[in-house]
């Protein structure tokens, strides 16, 4: 159900994209990076955060890490990853095939700087089988995403 809503959103938004359907789980960075035969940090993976009482989607290359303080700064307070459970009931999609689109329930969603390090990235598509290719740019664009620099990536720290 969850790849069907975002097949139909994507069949209103962006017709062109084709949702990439693999034989294998593409549930975590490395199995996703494995079935698409690309380096970790372009998959884009989807988090669940919970900020004072907001919530929202947070989009980044597969091999970054969440920067506490760039977070706070960001979003103006401390930033909590949510359970599997809420985020499925937010979105719909089962947690490995999270993506910013198709959504249950309308999100705020952020892409990180750190995407704009490559032309493509793989988002999922709400299954643990699935996934999109396409811009960070379009990625952003196509769910209404603000820019945000919250992620470091390696042993950088800024």
């Amino acid at each position: 159900m969850s790849l069907d809503s975002v097949r139909q959103h994507l069949a209103r938004i962006a017709p062109d994209l084709e949702i990439l359907e693999a034989t294998t789980s593409t549930a975590t960075v490395t199995l996703a990076a494995a079935a698409h035969g690309v380096e970790p940090g372009r998959i884009a993976k989807t988090l669940g955060l919970k900020v004072g009482d907001q919530q929202l989607l947070l989009v980044a290359r597969g091999d970054a890490r969440l920067d506490n303080r760039k977070l706070k700064a960001a979003f103006g307070g401390k930033a909590k990853l949510l359970d599997a459970a809420t985020v499925e009931g937010l979105t719909g999609h089962p947690v490995g095939g999270v993506c910013p689109f198709g959504l249950t329930t309308p999100l705020p969603v952020y892409c990180d700087e750190s995407l704009k390090a490559f032309d493509e990235v793989l988002p999922a598509a709400g299954a643990i089988h699935s996934a999109v290719r396409l811009t960070p740019e379009r990625l952003a664009a196509l769910s209404e995403a603000r820019w945000v620099d919250v992620c470091e990536v390696g042993d950088q720290r800024s």
